[in-house]
């Protein structure tokens, strides 16, 4: 069974011309929604996927409308397969799942999408090497300066309880442990 699927981003769009192109491609159910294509959660496609059955041919009019990353153009593709199911675009002819030739491109942008994974994994951890030998820190900054956990250690030696001297330094009595834990 060919189903549709058709989004527009705003209220202010019409989802008539992607209705109409679908339903000339012989799509027998169309989901349609107005919503981001950068949400991760749409509605109308997760409900589209859950009910996707073998032999069935996922249809959008462009492949922008179903996904706004390859990344997530491949996850997609990869449920449909999982699904033994299709996907077809109809202005991208190369992006057609039920033959020989549309799975075979798509294996090529799914090689080409990991191979570009491992190169920003590979840069990321190489620049994260250098600046930790550089004397960058990474995380959050500190709550308490050393200042403030020498007054927290004075004031915990005078007698004042470590929950007291947490509120006077204004953190938690937890932040104020692991600093003096330090």
């Amino acid at each position: 069974m060919l189903i549709g699927y058709a989004r527009v981003s705003t209220d202010d769009q019409n989802l008539a011309l992607q209705r109409a192109a679908l339903q000339s491609a012989g799509c027998a159910r169309i989901y349609e929604e107005k919503i981001s294509g950068a949400k991760r959660n749409r509605p109308e496609l997760v409900r589209m996927l859950d009910q996707i059955r073998s032999e069935d041919v996922i249809v959008v009019s462009r492949l922008d409308r179903l996904a706004r990353s390859t990344r997530d153009l491949l996850e997609i593709a990869e449920q449909l397969r999982v699904a033994e199911a299709g996907l077809r675009s109809l202005h991208e002819p190369w992006a057609d799942t039920t033959s020989p030739a549309g799975r075979m491109v798509l294996t090529v942008f799914a090689g080409i999408a990991e191979f570009e994974r491992e190169l920003i994994h590979e840069r990321t951890s190489s620049g994260r090497a250098a600046a930790k030998k550089r004397g960058v820190r990474f995380g959050r900054p500190p709550k308490l300066t050393s200042d403030q956990v020498a007054l927290a250690q004075r004031l915990i030696g005078e007698g004042t309880s470590a929950r007291e001297t947490a509120e006077i330094l204004n953190v938690h009595a937890a932040t104020l442990y692991r600093a003096l834990a330090r």
